[in-house]
């Protein structure tokens, strides 16, 4: 007998839709009962919760209806008095003994859930943190870091909770307050420290409050501390919260300069850390206070010709950055001539154009501009030999922003005089696969 709930059908034909399971030749089709789906997203119900209106949700969908704004049962309309859900364990019961019925035809029974953890129960052991870090009760301290990793290791909508009551301002503090104890990093705060390290790389955006905590010479010089071990995953979670550190902070910060070099210079194979560092980077010579004296510094440490050999063979993220430092450390003297003096200036800049995205075509053509001038005639044969006329050209056609306009421009009256003296090849045929990195 075919239950009430159950609707079922045995029959030959092509496999078809996702609800299709094999069993031997014949094809199942397992239609997921209608009230065990979640009225919002129509999926089958993993957490299932009762409003005050009586009408049952998944609670992830219904939680993200509540953060959009949302005050009313999406069922019934009514607005609601109360945003408090009751589990409906009676359901998730007999969705789980459905899925273990159903067992044989590949559908696997959902898993119990764990409780979400409530804002009063991160705020209190907020709290608690807070008191063992002035009070020295290292592991304590610890233990408690530890919990709210595991809540937030458990579901999204742990993490948006401990995220909403405070959680990162608080860690930001006792990051600066352990950071700032006398002596080496080497002891027993250590643990503490990577801890709050990579819970706070995932409550990203920060606070401003807790940017300006971090922010202090103790956190800076701390987190410059982990960019320069040799924890691959401290490492990382380092140079992500450093991206979102004020730049005065940064400017102040001793060794954060040769810090990002050498991140660069020797990735340690995660693309994340190395797009941070080039976007710190970017901020420090293109919007610093000081970022003369600072590209200077950059390019003292050989940053041109690491950016060089980024860009090789570097992803769209990676290559929009490392073109963008570029051309910022162009408008530096110093800079700008060690980027002429490189050979692989110009054809690996002008490869780049209208190859990867309209951002890096714009930072190419900008660097070219500010490469090539009417004294540097050699300069302009070699860009006009590596085929940068005809492309600067095409971006004409398909078009692009008024600056790039007005550099490309200038640029091709600038070359057509030079034409006649070069022999223009196509920019595709230029090969760099027999570049290889240092590292």
């Amino acid at each position: 007998m075919v239950l009430s709930w159950t609707k079922g059908r045995v029959f030959r034909r092509a496999r078809k839709g996702k609800d299709l399971n094999s069993v031997g030749d014949l094809e199942v089709e397992i239609a997921t009962p209608t009230h065990f789906r979640c009225p919002v997203t129509l999926d089958m119900m993993k957490d299932p919760v009762t409003l005050s209106t009586g009408i049952t949700y998944d609670r992830d969908s219904i939680e993200k209806w509540f953060e959009e704004g949302n005050n009313t049962c999406p069922v019934t309309k009514s607005v609601l008095t109360t945003f408090d859900v009751i589990p409906n364990h009676a359901l998730r019961k007999m969705i789980q003994d459905w899925c273990v019925e159903h067992r044989s035809f590949g559908i696997e029974r959902i898993p119990t859930p764990r409780i979400p953890v409530a804002p009063y129960e991160v705020s209190e052991t907020c709290t608690r943190i807070m008191s063992c870090a002035q009070h020295g009760d290292v592991n304590k301290c610890l233990e408690l870091v530890k919990k709210i990793k595991a809540w937030g290791k458990e579901s999204e909508r742990n993490k948006r909770c401990i995220v909403a009551n405070g959680a990162s301002l608080v860690l930001a503090k006792v990051f600066e307050f352990f950071s700032s104890r006398g002596g080496s990093f080497e002891n027993i705060n250590l643990s503490v420290l990577e801890e709050i390290l990579g819970l706070l790389t995932w409550m990203r955006p920060l606070s401003q409050e807790s940017k300006t905590v971090l922010g202090s010479m103790s956190s800076m010089n701390c987190m410059v501390w982990f960019l320069n071990g040799k924890d691959l995953s401290l490492r990382q979670s380092a140079s992500l919260l450093l991206k979102e550190m004020p730049l005065d902070a940064l400017e102040k910060t001793v060794g954060v300069v040769e810090s990002l070099v050498n991140m660069i210079r020797e990735p340690i194979g995660q693309a994340a850390a190395t797009k941070a560092c080039l976007s710190i980077i970017f901020n420090m010579v293109s919007s610093s206070k000081n970022r003369e004296v600072i590209t200077q510094r950059f390019v003292e440490l050989g940053l041109v010709s690491i950016l060089l050999e980024t860009l090789v063979d570097a992803e769209r993220g990676a290559c929009e950055k490392a073109l963008g430092v570029l051309d910022c450390i162009c408008d530096c003297k110093q800079g700008k001539e060690m980027a002429k003096s490189n050979a692989l200036t110009l054809p690996l800049v002008i490869k780049k154009l209208l190859r990867v995205s309209e951002l890096s075509s714009s930072f190419a053509v900008s660097i070219v501009w500010k490469l090539c001038d009417k004294t540097e005639e050699g300069m302009l044969i070699e860009a006009l030999q590596v085929g940068v006329f005809q492309k600067l050209l095409l971006l004409l056609q398909v078009g692009c922003g008024e600056s790039t306009k007005e550099k490309a421009t200038e640029l091709l009256k600038l070359l057509n005089g030079y034409r006649s003296k070069a022999e223009c090849v196509d920019s595709s045929s230029s090969d760099f696969k027999h570049l290889k990195k240092p590292f």
